[in-house]
């Protein structure tokens, strides 16, 4: 790729910003070596690396790879037979520990869950505990080996502390004994490994020994007394065995980690290699960005592109297009409108994505593979080399006008700027002439008309500008494709405090058909915004008649299980009373059978002839469903259009959609279902619908209040739902939520991309009546889940 073009378009910045995500030597080091790549099968296989660990990044929270340090040098040595430092093999160990907590993170939760690219990196770590388990028990730190790493250094160090205290015994008899007064202190210290005594210079001859070291005075000899010589002498060879035995038990922690050197260099390039794709995953997660399609036709489609460098608060996304309907996009608008920072941002982003890297956009995107990107953007004039604007710019063009083809990528920032206006337009036109002929992508900012012109005349050349608001002075950063834009400069300079009979003499000086041209290109401008506006109330509008369609469907349904529900209780009640119609007829039977073979008196048989009698009224009464009546005789007048009440036949509850007429009957809108229905089967029900009048009463200082609370769920499920559906939805909910007086509700979005989520909390931040809203903690359903106070 065109090294002059990344610097231009700091591509750089993006490679550093990347590189702080990696916490490994090596990870930071593929970092830096990160090129965008021409072969759509290894950008494919990057991407699903990238998209991979940002999901495991969202399910499991982040992991450091800052153990894995290198040890390529101890693995070389382990082969040529050399014993390792306890630094080296601790090195090691932090490393298989590493391996041992990455290969723990990327097992799976569950059987069902799916795999992903990056299962075969995780496989290939090789914790080998058992070594890591002997390393860490022997070394303690690079300077402390432990007593348990072998019994026979146990030993040695045990005789070590009984020969120091036998040697601190001894001196300090001395030292409290015979010796007191020839002491300058009365201390003991150490010279060169061996216990001393600070003896004053004039009292040498009293003290038998060796002097070891004098105070810089002279008036202080550190002699080692006679009594004690042996016993440094002793400890000293003590000291000697205890290297010798760490000698040796590095020397066979060493031959132990020499049998594991492959899985050692595969466990290191393993985590080295997964510390660079997670830092991809990060940097995607920390610039909420996307993975991009990719294409071979020289197809781009930016949906909500966000420059990567910019504040993400503050930068207002665009949506661009190029290759599809037209391959030249020539970009106009006023100065500090964002031409610069749109061709920027396409650049940038292909190269981002080319690279490997999600980029900040929305989802679907796409992108296409270029073999080159060639970039003029900014000013390089040049003293030392004698070039003017002009020319620096004619030199860049030159330079790649040779090798650009069919796959590459041109962008142009202020095309033919820099010298006679005519000549430069003519210059501009003829460049983009001759680009568009060999259907080479590219994309150019100008202030020219002539461009403009020369798009609109053009099949397969489309015009676009960046949005300015003469009215406030202050570009809106929006492009819009389609139409060409206009410099404004009268407005801003009108604005900015230029006198009127300045502006109006330069407009005089403007021919008629620059006049009309640019008169054409606001009614174009308009023309445009009325149309995204009517667009955009269009889909409103849609969105209404979706959950509209979808209320209706909730309800058709539920009134369908009401009514199979009330078939089945039927059929179940009706089964009962038969069965209990031929108990009674089958007990009559026998009873009278037996009558007449037994001598029954009269009056049993009419006592028993009486039970059945009562039995059969019983059963009767239970399969006659009684009519309801209404609680109280209600006139024509008091039902009013839009009032609810309940039909009692039907035990179901609707609204006036009619007045009663003659004979008193009105319509009654039940759900989907219309009925024409006497007034004598209804019965008013009074404060259901909480919208209505009667729901709500006036307090004494005039405000109005509701009666009777809404029974609402405190918890709302969004999930599988679009942005704009979910938004809808939630606008209805937390109202009635507001009128139920609810302090807080539960939004569940799942956590998926993050997409819904951010549509979510985009909506809850511009509601007044929303207190404050947060993400659920632990327990509280986590990422998955909105926690909203309600004012």
């Amino acid at each position: 790729m065109n090294q002059k073009t990344l610097t231009k378009l700091e591509y750089h910045k993006i490679i550093a910003m990347l590189e702080e995500q990696a916490s490994s030597f090596r990870g930071r080091q593929l970092c830096r070596k990160l090129k965008p790549m021409t072969n759509l099968d290894k950008i494919n296989t990057s991407q699903k690396q990238t998209a991979a660990a940002f999901t495991r990044l969202i399910k499991k929270g982040r992991i450091s790879f800052s153990d894995a340090a290198p040890v390529e040098e101890s693995m070389k040595r382990l082969e040529v037979g050399a014993a390792l430092g306890s630094g080296e093999l601790l090195r090691i160990l932090k490393l298989l520990q590493t391996a041992g907590r990455v290969k723990a993170y990327g097992r799976h939760d569950t059987q069902d869950e799916l795999t992903d690219c990056l299962d075969a990196y995780f496989e290939q770590l090789e914790p080998l505990t058992l070594l890591a388990n002997e390393i860490e028990r022997c070394i303690i730190s690079e300077d402390e080996i432990s007593d348990d790493a072998s019994s026979t250094l146990k030993h040695i160090r045990r005789n070590i502390n009984n020969m120091n205290d036998k040697v601190h015994a001894t001196l300090t008899n001395l030292v409290n004994g015979s010796l007191r007064t020839y002491l300058q202190d009365p201390i003991i210290t150490m010279r060169g490994d061996r216990y001393c005594l600070p003896v004053k210079a004039e009292c040498r001859g009293n003290v038998q020994g060796m002097i070891h070291d004098q105070s810089s005075t002279g008036s202080t000899l550190f002699i080692e007394p006679m009594a004690v010589v042996k016993l440094n002498n002793d400890l000293k060879e003590l000291y000697a065995k205890e290297q010798e035995e760490i000698q040796v038990i590095l020397a066979r922690l060493s031959e132990d980690t020499a049998e594991y050197i492959e899985e050692i260099r595969t466990d290191y390039r393993s985590l080295t290699d997964l510390d660079f794709i997670f830092a991809r995953g990060r940097l995607a997660l920390e610039m909420n960005g996307s993975r991009p399609l990719f294409n071979t036709e020289g197809r781009i489609y930016i949906r909500e592109g966000r420059h990567p460098l910019l504040d993400a608060r503050k930068v207002v996304p665009i949506t661009i297009s190029l290759g599809k309907d037209f391959t030249l996009l020539i970009v106009t608008g006023p100065n500090t409108g964002g031409k610069t920072v749109s061709l920027k941002t396409v650049g940038l982003l292909t190269l981002m994505g080319q690279a490997g890297l999600h980029i900040p956009a929305g989802d679907h995107s796409e992108l296409a593979v270029f073999h080159q990107v060639y970039a003029d953007i900014g000013d390089e004039q040049s003293i030392e080399q004698s070039l003017s604007t002009f020319s620096s710019h004619m030199t860049n063009i030159v330079s790649f006008l040779q090798d650009v083809d069919e796959n590459s990528l041109v962008l142009f920032d202020e095309l033919g700027a820099g010298t006679d206006p005519t000549e430069g337009a003519a210059l501009a036109t003829a460049i983009l002439s001759y680009l568009h002929k060999r259907g080479i992508r590219a994309m150019a900012t100008t202030h020219y008309s002539e461009l403009k012109v020369y798009a609109l005349s053009t099949p397969g050349v489309e015009n676009a500008c960046c949005e300015f608001d003469v009215e406030s002075l202050k570009p809106t950063y929006r492009l819009l494709i389609g139409i060409p834009g206009k410099s404004n400069a009268f407005a801003i300079s009108s604005k900015l405090g230029i006198p009127d009979y300045i502006i109006e003499d330069a407009k005089k000086r403007l021919t008629e058909q620059d006049v009309s041209f640019e008169d054409m290109m606001t009614d174009l401008e308009t023309s445009k915004r009325t149309i995204e506006k009517e667009r955009e109330e269009i889909a409103a509008y849609k969105r209404e008649i979706e959950a509209l369609k979808m209320q209706t469907r909730q309800k058709q349904d539920k009134l369908d299980e009401q009514r199979e529900r009330i078939l089945r209780e039927a059929n179940e009640k009706a089964n009962a009373i038969l069965r209990d119609a031929k108990d009674v007829a089958d007990e009559t039977i026998k009873n009278f059978r037996k009558f007449g073979k037994e001598n029954i008196s009269a009056a049993d048989m009419e006592k028993e002839r009486e039970r059945l009698r009562k039995k059969i009224k019983d059963t009767s009464a239970a399969s006659t469903i009684k009519a309801q009546k209404p609680k109280k005789a209600y006139k024509p007048s008091d039902f009013k259009l839009g009032e609810s009440v309940k039909v009692l036949s039907m035990n179901l509850t609707g609204t006036i959609s009619s007045k009663p007429d003659s004979r008193g009957n009105v319509t009654v809108q039940m759900g989907i279902l219309r009925s024409q229905v006497n007034i004598s089967d209804l019965e008013i029900i009074e404060d259901v619908n909480p919208y209505s009048p009667k729901a709500m009463k006036r307090t004494s200082k005039g405000k109005i209040k509701m009666s009777k609370s809404l029974s609402v769920s405190p918890e709302i499920n969004l999930l599988g739902k679009t942005v704009d559906e979910a938004v809808s939805e939630l606008d209805k909910y937390l109202d009635d939520a507001l009128l139920s007086h609810l302090n807080s509700v539960r939004v569940v979005h799942g956590k998926g991309t993050g997409a819904l989520r951010k549509g979510i909390h985009e909506y809850l931040r511009r509601q007044k009546h929303v207190k404050s809203y947060r993400l659920a903690e632990y327990g509280e359903g986590d990422a998955g889940v909105t926690i909203v106070e309600l004012k």
